[in-house]
């Protein structure tokens, strides 16, 4: 079967940064509703239309295709007081932004009496690799599309 808006594709993945250091592996599979759903990157949805299992590929994904550049006014510092008893470097908390929309931030650096906070996914501003491999491709379900995302072995559980 080729991968076709409203298939779901299972797949292998690495992500690597410009000098091949290795950022995530996926231990288990990954499976994804192909078609705009808005369940992987545009760019590997468009390498992949098309395509069956056992295809195999390495793209490399510039920041505005992978996870945007970085905004260093989602990069915060913070008197720790404002902060509950524990925070830690590479925790994750919820806050807003300076024009009031809903972010979440992760703990970057504690030093001394502040908190440095980065609402910027890790990646953004990275140029990245990922290698794919598609194990299986099908059809998906009525379910699946009207929740708009895969279910069972290796996607969504309700």
């Amino acid at each position: 079967m080729n991968i076709e808006k409203d298939t779901v594709v299972t797949l292998r993945y690495k992500v690597a940064d410009a000098k091949g250091k290795l950022l995530e592996e996926a231990k288990e599979p990954m499976a994804y509703l192909h078609g705009g759903y808005n369940n992987t990157l545009p760019k590997i949805e468009e390498a992949l239309q098309g395509k069956t299992a056992g295809f195999q590929t390495t793209l490399v994904l510039q920041p505005e295709d992978g996870f945007g550049l970085r905004d260093e006014s989602l990069a915060q510092t913070m008197p720790r007081r404002d902060f509950p008893p524990g925070v830690k470097v590479g925790g994750q908390l919820h806050g807003h932004t300076a024009d009031g929309r809903e972010q979440a931030f992760r703990v970057v650096k504690i030093k001394g009496d502040t908190v440095l906070l980065d609402g910027n996914h890790p990646w953004a501003g990275l140029e990245l690799r990922f290698s794919l491999k598609v194990t299986e491709v099908r059809a998906a379900s009525a379910e699946e599309l009207a929740h708009g995302h895969v279910h069972g072995a290796h996607g969504h559980h309700h």
